[in-house]
């Protein structure tokens, strides 16, 4: 496998990851017969951590279709897991921006694991202008 590859499975790790914890530590007000229960994400770390599993939700296929795209038409294999890293790292900062309330550097760090989803996607477009 790739180090892209292994980005996918990590950022599909970190989105359950970001809610898990909140589960966990209020393991005996959470009921898994109702997991999606409003009540047990009032508080604000637990609403904004369920907020951030929610985005990351939203965010995998997008990264892990990019990442496939990218790969599957032979794009720059190195570039490609580079991007992939810094994606990663890029939504790390994103839920501890999320859950630690700082909305103006979570909106910047969103838009920019956005650009680098899209610099993925469009590789294969621009691959006679990319390195070997």
């Amino acid at each position: 496998m790739t180090v892209a590859e292994w980005c996918v499975f990590g950022a599909l790790l970190l989105s359950l990851l970001t809610i898990a914890p909140i589960k966990w530590i209020g393991f005996r007000r959470f009921d898994n017969a109702r997991p999606r229960d409003p009540a047990f994400y009032e508080g604000p770390i637990a609403s904004r951590a369920l907020g951030a599993h929610q985005n990351g939700i939203e965010a995998f296929p997008f990264f892990a279709a990019a990442v496939l795209l990218a790969e599957f038409r032979l794009c720059p294999q190195r570039l490609v897991d580079e991007l992939s890293i810094l994606f990663l790292i890029v939504r790390v900062a994103y839920v501890f921006t999320y859950i630690g309330n700082r909305p103006t550097l979570r909106s910047i760090l969103w838009s920019l694991g956005f650009a680098i989803n899209v610099a993925i996607f469009f590789m294969p477009a621009l691959q006679r202008f990319l390195p070997s």
